[in-house]
């Protein structure tokens, strides 16, 4: 049953990011169905929708955040949102394609609850089937035929650009000892940021909206994409691999630089200190030392830090949204998806 606020008939997160996947998940299993045959199940098998045979699965396939940014982005400046969805498939391929080759690079076994794609069917496998995801994206983009198509081609390079350069940097920072939180940002602006601000862009550009409606949207959907990281990377330290879907300390086992760990890396604190000296030893972390260089993260002020920068990006998201005049139910529906975003720590 879908629960609505009786002011502006707002459904609750929930239900908006179930409507999203209805809305979204034809177009992508026809997007899918496209591929050749390995790629296609390697891809279908990501989603969730089958197992490594191809036999269906039902397993979990996200959260289907981006493509419902996109479609309220759509109704927020006055359109059906059935127009924004050949934008919302494509912005949900790329992210995607980002997560396969994500747990290449990370080495990764978990994802959702089970086995990543290239643990089951091989590394080169699962690049190729990213490539293939990212590639789809430009073509069911390319077929929805809006009046703005061609800004929104260039719109969603711009972010798949950043988002590979932030990816880059993420992997540069792990053999470098001397990050600092300003480059870090800057990297997650790429990262996550950028796809974020693209999906609501190309939403509103999808509904026919105004630039400075469009401007506002892609600023709201960046910040909160900056929050939604450090929210992440917070989670990548102390959340619950029965939520998370991924093993307990994964980011400190594989040293990742996160925005926390960079933020107690610089600290200038004993407890800092006593964190890089982890963070540089040779051999793997024993579980003891993995609950310590989070009790270090914690002590340092790297997890307070990330928490409020992640509180303040959200004020400065909404304050985007409200100054752009959504239409009601939709601009409530993003404000609500925007603070589930970033709650998921508490």
């Amino acid at each position: 049953m879908t629960t609505m606020d009786t002011r502006t008939g707002a459904r609750t997160a929930a239900d908006v990011l179930g409507w999203s996947r209805d809305a979204v998940e034809p177009a992508l299993r026809e997007a899918v169905d496209r591929l050749p045959g390995s790629m296609r199940l390697i891809s279908g098998y990501h989603f969730g929708w089958w197992d490594e045979r191809g036999d269906e699965s039902g397993a979990d396939g996200g959260k289907a955040l981006r493509p419902a940014l996109v479609l309220l982005a759509a109704e927020a400046v006055g359109a059906d949102p059935v127009v924004a969805v050949p934008a919302a498939a494509a912005v949900e391929l790329v992210h995607n394609f980002s997560l396969l080759h994500d747990d290449v690079m990370d080495g990764d076994v978990t994802r959702r609850h089970r086995p990543t794609a290239w643990s089951v069917f091989g590394t080169g496998a699962a690049i190729l089937a990213g490539d293939a995801m990212v590639t789809l994206a430009y073509d069911v983009l390319a077929a929805g035929a809006h009046p703005e198509a061609r800004l929104g081609a260039r719109t969603l390079s711009a972010a798949v650009l950043g988002l590979i350069v932030g990816q880059s940097e993420d992997m540069e920072f792990e053999s470098r000892a001397d990050v600092v939180p300003a480059e870090c940002v800057r990297m997650a602006e790429g990262k996550t940021g950028a796809l974020l601000g693209a999906s609501c862009t190309l939403g509103a550009l999808a509904g026919g909206g105004d630039a400075t409606r469009v401007e506002r949207l892609g600023e709201f959907g960046r910040a909160l994409g900056l929050a939604f990281q450090h929210v992440d990377d917070l989670l990548g330290i102390w959340g619950d691999p029965a939520r998370t879907g991924k093993p307990v300390y994964s980011d400190l086992q594989n040293r990742k630089k996160s925005l926390p760990v960079v933020a107690a890396l610089n600290s200038d604190t004993d407890a800092g200190r006593e964190l890089a000296v982890l963070y540089t030893q040779e051999n793997q972390l024993t579980p003891a030392q993995l609950v310590r260089a989070a009790e270090l993260v914690d002590r340092s002020g790297g997890r307070g830090w990330s928490q409020a920068q992640a509180d303040g990006l959200l004020s400065h998201a909404l304050h985007q949204l409200a100054v752009m005049n959504p239409a009601p139910r939709p601009g409530a529906e993003l404000a609500e998806l925007a603070r589930f975003a970033t709650r998921r720590t508490h």
